[in-house]
């Protein structure tokens, strides 16, 4: 996807469908929160990467009668909320601020 907008092929994807699922939390999570209180991260997430998967495999041509593609969509959901949220967790958290040491010293320093 480098250079490019997403496309319906890249929002398919793990890659481009966990990039738009860690935009779209990352952007409405407090507007959702205000009116959903015990509606966990994970699972919005899930929801949210449920719709975009969904949305991308109609797009490309997808039977919307045949009820596998929203079974598949529903579990590959599951997958691509996971990565999103790895990708928060980085954002949040980079590995050079681990511990307080560059990320170069710390090979050095493992045993």
């Amino acid at each position: 996807m480098e250079g490019k907008l997403f496309t319906w092929e890249a929002l398919s994807a793990m890659g481009g469908a966990s990039l738009l699922t860690f935009f779209i939390v990352q952007y409405t999570k407090s507007l959702v929160d205000r009116f959903a209180r015990g509606l966990p991260t994970d699972l919005y997430a899930v929801l949210i990467a449920f719709i975009v998967l969904l949305m991308a495999q109609l797009a490309l041509g997808g039977d919307a009668g045949d009820w596998r593609i929203y079974a598949l969509a529903f579990a590959n959901g599951f997958l691509v909320a996971a990565a999103a949220g790895q990708m928060q967790r980085k954002s949040v958290e980079p590995p050079q601020l681990k511990g307080g040491k560059s990320g170069a010293g710390n090979a050095s320093n493992e045993k």
